[in-house]
């Protein structure tokens, strides 16, 4: 279900300089926006997002000393405002030179205190609240590649931190996404961009404050982003069939673009790995592949497109290790007759024992074909 955050909720402020706001779009959607006002001394934000089944918000504030934060506090909110059921109502977390303490309140009569043995630590919050990382960026290369971290759950300290990438654009460290960074001489966050990361969010900013409660009000909840899909033939009996998670192309570019890279290997699918079953010995390639399950792959580059077929099955598709490629095969690619929006798979019997695995999506479609053998 698409979004797009009408221009009347963000109020232009001239006055107040370091308000802002970050609007965080997949393709053409808007998925999130955060806006924050920050001064010398403190960082005060709230961010509201649509994820597959809810619309959640939270806010966030922080106390900033010498470009610091000694404390911040966290709430996770409805979209009216009001507390998340059966949820903590608070998370508090202070600072010091040598320790870092959490507390986690439920209501008013009952709250969980840990401490941390981290100097000088930096508040890890929830994604989409990335005004912070203005802070960590202030501090200077070397002092801001690896900060001690302290999220809202765990038993453990973490990290944080910004890595120089190349020009004025820095890669966060530490996170659940390794987003991408591009900062103004005054270290104000010009752009957030997730294409290289799973998440894929852009995230852009404008001056100014949103109304929170009035976009939290007006959005619905995404549904699922990329369902599982399954595509399926018979071959003398046997079925063959590719699982796979379909994402939407969303106004972005596929091949060669903001989806599928030049060189970089793709999962040829979304969330989990792309799985492939066969119940009959096939040749693809110089490939000879055994009945079974496995795991396919993409590699997209200037000089052609190969399908990759690897051993290991059940991971997530980040979880890619070319210590198990069994091998590859060249894929043909060739235009579709119309645009492809959801990623689609077909299986497609040949005569005289012949098949074909065939990826459409965005404006072409990729084909890799298979000879049944005895």
């Amino acid at each position: 279900m698409r979004f797009v955050i009408p221009a009347f909720v963000i109020a232009a402020s001239v006055a107040a300089a370091q308000d802002a706001t970050i609007v965080y779009r997949l393709g053409k959607d808007t998925a999130a926006i955060e806006t924050y006002s920050r001064s010398a001394t403190r960082l005060a934000g709230e961010f509201v997002q649509r994820t597959g089944a809810a619309v959640v918000r939270a806010q966030y504030d922080i106390t900033i000393a010498n470009g610091r934060p000694t404390l911040a506090t966290v709430r996770r909110r409805q979209p009216d405002g009001s507390p998340l059921a059966n949820q903590p109502t608070e998370y508090r977390l202070s600072f010091r030179a040598d320790s870092a303490v959490r507390e986690v309140a439920w209501g008013t009569d009952s709250v969980q205190r840990r401490a941390f043995a981290a100097g000088n630590a930096f508040p890890l919050l929830p994604v989409y609240a990335y005004a912070p990382m203005e802070l960590l960026a202030s501090w200077g290369k070397g002092r801001r590649d690896s900060v001690p971290a302290i999220g809202l759950g765990g038993n453990n300290v973490g990290f944080v931190g910004l890595e120089t990438l190349g020009g004025d654009t820095l890669r966060m460290r530490g996170g659940p996404y390794a987003m991408l960074f591009r900062f103004d001489r005054d270290n104000r966050i010009q752009a957030v961009d997730g294409s290289f990361t799973t998440n894929k969010m852009i995230g852009t900013r404008s001056a100014g404050r949103a109304d929170i409660q009035t976009v939290a009000m007006m959005m619905k909840p995404s549904g699922v982003l990329s369902p599982r899909m399954t595509a399926y033939a018979a071959f003398q009996q046997g079925p063959i069939t590719v699982n796979y998670g379909s994402p939407a192309v969303r106004g972005r570019t596929v091949w060669g673009g903001q989806l599928v890279p030049f060189d970089s290997i793709w999962r040829a699918g979304a969330n989990e790995a792309t799985h492939f079953a066969t119940s009959k010995r096939i040749q693809m390639g110089d490939m000879t592949l055994e009945p079974g399950l496995y795991s396919l792959w993409v590699q997209h580059t200037r000089a052609g497109t190969w399908l990759i077929v690897n051993r290991q099955v059940g991971q997530w598709g980040t979880q890619y290790n070319a210590a198990n490629d069994i091998g590859r095969v060249a894929m043909e690619m060739s235009n579709t007759p119309s645009h492809v929006e959801d990623l689609t798979y077909t299986v497609r019997p040949m005569p005289q024992g012949r098949g074909a695995i065939e990826l459409a999506w965005g404006d072409k479609t990729a084909t890799a074909n298979f000879q049944l053998r005895p």
